[in-house]
């Protein structure tokens, strides 16, 4: 049967395309969604330019017929406008009966409801609007076209029985290959994979997969370590022979806090620019969302404006190069990244003006990427230019964008779309390497 769709601005300001993704049923749009966008659409942000795709869409549709009666659109489904019935409005709850957004949107899902015998959802981004809908007798769902399910979520690392042959055949030119192993199609193209002898457990080797089918042995780490940093466990690893291999422009590290994610990218980023020469520059770049409280406007130049948002990649580059020790006021002391952004090899900064640009030949990190939308990350992605490596970190139980959760952020939505494709790899990091407090912390609270 047929249903139809009552949409709340919240929604449109996640996804644009929304609209158009309730294949062959009836979308109702209601006025004051309209209005709302109208406020929105002179942010800066992300919100503000969804408002106004939406707008564009939607006057786009408006040239086709009327967008009150309903216009048919190429899925077999209809859109329309509803305007709020004064009547309708004055019969809610009295706690409801204030012209507010929320309440107008509501009146007409219930008018939608009063209309039809089909049934009628109401979608909303807003928890507290399904619980209000759902206490007025509608059907309530959050929108969940772009939601991964993070219980099962990818984790780029697996397990496999092998025998005593295939363990010695990794380490020959070519490595070995996985076709009489059990569940061996089940294995994703750069998954990190941990090889037992099945009459030996104790007998292991680490292997990464190609797309071909074919395994090849982790590469050996230099004696002093990549940029001075050594992988303190068996995902560390992992993680650095994906992020030092050029043949995957993508990767994606995701670890509770303290794992080394940031750290290990910077390092190898370091690496590759400065020792190997592989990359033109290491650019770092991190949305800018508080925790918490937003402390307002800050004073300075645009690289001071940065700095209390960027201190946490300083701290990395300090632990790299030995250069905490602020003490040291002599006139050659420098910070560990001073120098590095005065030779153009290093550059930081926001992901605020990213649109539009073309990155080519550079290792670019973006830190917190938890806190981005499936379409920012979309827009990051498609700037990236020829020899490029774009290395995405995040902690999904870390996410202080108000727009997304741990199921709709634009990691995690990288991580499930990319999973079965040659140019990506992941990484779930699992064991803290901060301290013994912060690996505790993490745990228990």
């Amino acid at each position: 049967m047929q249903k139809i769709y009552v949409l709340d601005t919240n929604v449109l300001l996640h996804d644009p395309n929304a609209m158009l993704r309730f294949e062959d049923n009836e979308v109702v749009l209601p006025i004051t969604t309209i209005e709302e966008l109208d406020r929105f659409k002179k942010r800066p942000e992300e919100t503000g330019r969804n408002a106004r795709q939406t707008s564009r869409m939607l006057d786009g549709l408006r040239n086709q017929g009327s967008i009150v009666e309903g216009i048919a659109l190429k899925n077999g489904g209809k859109i329309r406008v509803a305007l709020c019935q004064r009547e309708t409005l004055e019969n809610l709850p009295p706690e409801l009966k204030a012209d507010g957004g929320d309440n107008a949107i509501l009146a007409v899902a219930l008018e939608v409801k009063q209309g039809c015998d089909c049934p009628v959802v109401m979608v909303s981004k807003d928890t507290n609007m399904r619980i209000k809908a759902d206490s007025l007798g509608l059907t309530a769902e959050d929108y969940e076209t772009d939601k991964i399910d993070v219980d099962d979520l990818y984790t780029g690392i697996g397990e496999v029985l092998v025998s005593a042959e295939q363990m010695s055949a990794l380490f020959q030119p070519g490595g070995t290959e996985l076709g009489s192993v059990p569940l061996a199609g089940k294995f994703f193209p750069n998954q990190a994979l941990t090889l037992i002898d099945v009459n030996n457990p104790a007998h292991t080797a680490l292997a990464i997969m190609r797309s071909n089918g074919q395994l090849l042995p982790l590469p050996k780490m230099p004696y002093n370590g990549i940029s001075r940093i050594h992988a303190r466990n068996r995902e560390q690893r992992f993680a650095l022979a994906l992020l030092l291999d050029d043949s995957v422009p993508l990767v994606t590290l995701v670890g509770k806090a303290g794992t080394g994610k940031t750290l290990l990218a910077i390092a190898a980023g370091l690496q590759r620019v400065t020792e190997e020469k592989r990359y033109t520059r290491l650019l770092i770049s991190r949305p800018v969302v508080p925790m918490g409280k937003d402390i307002g406007y800050l004073p300075g130049d645009m690289t001071e404006k940065l700095t209390p948002w960027m201190q946490p990649l300083y701290d990395n580059f300090d632990l790299i190069f030995n250069t905490q020790d602020t003490n040291d006021k002599s006139p050659h002391w420098r910070r560990g990244h001073e120098e590095l952004l005065e030779m153009g090899l290093l550059q930081i900064e926001a992901l605020t003006y990213i649109r539009g640009r073309t990155i080519p030949k550079q290792f670019f990190v973006i830190d917190e990427a938890q806190n981005l939308t499936p379409h920012e990350v979309k827009t990051i992605l498609t700037r990236a230019g020829e020899g490029t490596k774009i290395v995405l970190t995040g902690d999904t139980a870390q996410i202080d964008n108000p727009y997304v959760d741990a199921a709709s952020n634009g990691l995690t939505y990288v991580i499930e779309r990319f999973r079965n494709d040659p140019l990506a790899g992941h990484i779930t990091l699992y064991q803290g390497e901060r301290s013994d407090l912060a690996a505790q912390a993490a745990a228990l609270l």
